[in-house]
């Protein structure tokens, strides 16, 4: 029997979020990962803020909604706060009522200055590796590092000598048509008007150069979580230093061992780790120049352990990329990008958590 269709909206519903978010959605495990962190945070939001003034946004829900973003693949902050008018899980991950209006996309970039001079991000990302730590879900000994081109906000017609006054030529009115062809373009002489920390960059001869900045990962062995995260400008030797930088911030204990690509087999990095009491497990080179890992690493068990292992790394930048929306990264300068690197590499292992974590009875 064919129903027939109802014009009669509801009066009063007695609904809440909580509700229409079915019992086995995966993001109710991540948000009881997440509701213990800012609880321990809390200390830090309070001294963000004066005790007298105009209520401002909790910092609660700034963090909640970079969740958001990352982990449903939202393309903008804008687009976040249309669609938290009518999402109901999104108000429900807020801890906001279904007719509590959403914020402002300014809110973001007001508030973003603040969470930067609090360092925020990174202390919400340590409490996620703390909650990881006190799950027994990490390795203490085993770790890999990696790094990755992240195509900054800005496009190479930005690219302009450092001393030229006037906009390019050309044709198109604010996109003009502009040829490089023949032009040699250095960082000390050019640079992005559209963001001056970016550099030009290429990973091979056969690629195109574009402007950059390169993210850096230390994972651990065991799952696979992210402990430390790092971004810097893109130049040739920012793995290396980016990764003895990571290693300190994290102390691993002295029989530790780190893997790599054969971009780390350099002298310096090698001894910079034996210095640390890290075993060096970096592939070796095979480019026609001698490799700084000799036989008494490669010989042992554990390097071909470690070398299968550092693979898995991957996974990290390609889900950043692919689910984050890091391919393209959506702010200007090192600081507030390594800010939503942070968050995403946060976001990241709370999916991982909430998989690890034994299901509910």
């Amino acid at each position: 029997m064919r129903g027939d269709r109802e014009q009669q909206a509801e009066i009063m519903l007695a609904l809440t979020p909580d509700q229409l978010v079915p019992a086995d959605h995966p993001i109710r495990r991540i948000k009881e990962i997440v509701e213990p962190v800012l609880t321990r945070l809390s200390p830090l939001f309070d001294a963000m803020y004066a005790e007298r003034g105009r209520p401002s946004i909790p910092p609660e829900h700034l963090l909640k909604a970079s969740l958001l973003i990352a982990l449903f693949s939202v393309r903008s902050e804008r687009q976040f706060c249309e669609r938290l008018q009518y999402d109901l899980l999104f108000k429900w991950f807020l801890d906001l009522n279904v007719a509590d209006p959403g914020f402002d996309a300014s809110t973001f970039s007001k508030n973003r200055e603040r969470l930067l001079a609090h360092d925020v991000a990174a202390a919400f990302f340590a409490e996620v590796v703390a909650e990881a730590k006190r799950r027994r879900l990490l390795s203490a000994e085993h770790f890999t590092v990696d790094g990755t081109l992240l195509e900054a906000w800005a496009s190479l017609k930005s690219y302009r000598p450092r001393d030229e006054e006037d906009g390019p030529r050309g044709g198109g009115g604010r996109n003009p048509e502009v040829d490089f062809r023949g032009q040699r373009r250095h960082r000390e002489t050019h640079a992005s008007t559209t963001d001056p920390e970016a550099l030009l960059f290429k990973k091979g001869a056969s690629q195109a150069a574009k402007l950059s900045y390169m993210g850096h990962l230390l994972t651990e062995n065991r799952h696979g979580l992210v402990v430390e995260v790092e971004l810097t400008p893109a130049t040739g030797y920012a793995e290396r230093a980016a990764a003895l930088a990571m290693l300190d911030r994290h102390r691993p204990p002295g029989t530790a061992t780190l893997g790599a690509d054969r971009g780390y087999d350099t002298r310096d990095f090698v001894a910079g780790l034996r210095g640390r009491g890290v075993t060096p497990h970096v592939a070796q080179n095979r480019a026609g120049r001698r490799s700084a890992v000799d036989g008494r690493t490669t010989r042992h068990a554990g390097y071909g352990r470690s070398q299968r292992r550092r693979k898995a790394v991957e996974e990290v930048f390609g889900w950043m990329k692919t689910v984050g929306g890091l391919r393209k990264l959506r702010y200007v300068g090192v600081a507030r990008n390594r800010l939503c690197l942070q968050l995403t590499a946060a976001a990241y292992n709370l999916v991982r958590i909430a998989k690890l974590a034994p299901a509910p009875a």
